[in-house]
This record gives C-alpha cells, structure tokens and sequence, in this order.
C-alpha cells in the first residue's frame, strides 16, 4: 500500500532523537546504557506504524523495545504514538535491516520480532525476504543464545516458506500457530495489518522459533 509522503517527517524525527535514534551505530554495545537499566531489549523489525511496538512497550514496562522502519513518513506515526503514551522502553530507529549487526553486538537482543513482513512472493526476491537464511544469520549474531524469533503473518506461502527456512536453519519451531485467532493464546497485541485482514477473515499465521544453543 502507497504511504502519503510527509516532508516534516524527517524533521520531527530529528527533533525527537531520545525515542528516534539518529545514529544507532554509536550505541552499539550501548543500549542498556541508553536507556537507563538492564531490562531485556526486544527489537521489531518492520515496525510500520508502532502500533504493535508501543502496545507491547505499554504491557511490559520491564522490557525495552527497539522498533525499525525504513521510511520516515511511516515511522513518525509510530513517533507520535510513543510520545503520546510517555513510553521511556520504547525507541524507534529508521534503519534497514541488514545493518542490524553495525547497531548491535553479538547476544545484545534478546528477542526479535517479525510481524507481517513483506512476502516478496517472486523467486527472483527470495533473498529480499526477512526469513530468509542470509537474515536469520544476522538475527543469530545479535541475539543472545538460543534466541528467538517471534513472526506473525497473514500470508500462507511465506509462513511455509519461514516455517521451512527456519528448520533447515536449525532452528527449534517451539510453537506453531495455523490459526492464531481461533487458537487460546492469551495476550496477542494486534499490528495494524493484522487488524485490518483478520477483520476481513484472513487466518494469522504464528510461530515461535528458537536458535540453537552456540
């Protein structure tokens, strides 16, 4: 979907560096520093809007939590959401993922999340997908030992295909999900796009996978 381009967003973000971190590079090794304690950082990667972030961030006041986008006129709505529930474990970065090991050190993460990740459904842009094993290797290096990956989607295809390339991988699938809204899963905080296509009837696809111990 098209996003309506917002000159100021750039402009904002700036002037909000303490939740829109201008240069996550600098804080590398840094971040329990940066925001103050020791509490498990989290990180989203596709953030979108925030929605998902600063509801996570307002239920588990004891966990920091880092949400990247790589679009300013995106990202400043997640900005807003942040500043309107005073949220100090919540910051955000506009950043691509593949630069994640340039801001964080080997074991800084504790979790990562994925949450309706772009499908990239032609074989030619397999390796644009976040499941993909070239970005798992780079979720592995920053996370702690036996991380995890938390991924939501709505698209049956790229769960098959994350379910499949996270095994091969060598990784645990700890919980597996075909139909998250039909399911018991207590505490489930809703993205945007999840709210939008479970209320068309679209099944939520979720897994919960581990890495192997180092």
């Amino acid at each position: 979907m098209r996003q309506r381009f917002k000159p100021w967003a750039k402009e904002k973000l700036a002037e909000h560096a303490q939740i829109a971190v201008a240069d996550p590079a600098a804080l590398k090794g840094k971040w329990h520093e940066f925001f103050g304690n020791h509490h498990p950082i989290h990180i989203e990667v596709g953030t979108g809007k925030g929605q998902f972030i600063t509801g996570m961030g307002t239920v588990n006041q004891d966990v920091n939590y880092i949400g990247m986008e790589i679009y300013d006129s995106i990202i400043v709505t997640a900005l807003d959401r942040i500043i309107e529930a005073e949220l100090p474990n919540v910051k955000i970065i506009r950043e691509n993922a593949q630069k994640l090991t340039e801001f964080f050190e080997e074991g800084e993460v504790d979790r990562v999340y994925l949450n309706f990740s772009d499908p990239w459904p032609k074989k030619k842009h397999e390796k644009r997908r976040l499941t993909h094993e070239s970005f798992l290797s780079i979720f592995e290096h920053i996370l702690v030992d036996e991380g995890e990956i938390h991924f939501k989607t709505d698209n049956q295809g790229l769960f098959e295909y994350s379910l499949h390339s996270m095994s091969k991988y060598g990784m645990t699938l700890n919980q597996v999900w075909l139909d998250l809204h039909a399911s018991d899963y207590e505490g489930n905080i809703m993205t945007e796009y999840e709210e939008k296509f479970s209320a068309k009837g679209f099944r939520i696809y979720r897994t919960e996978a581990q890495f192997k111990k180092r």
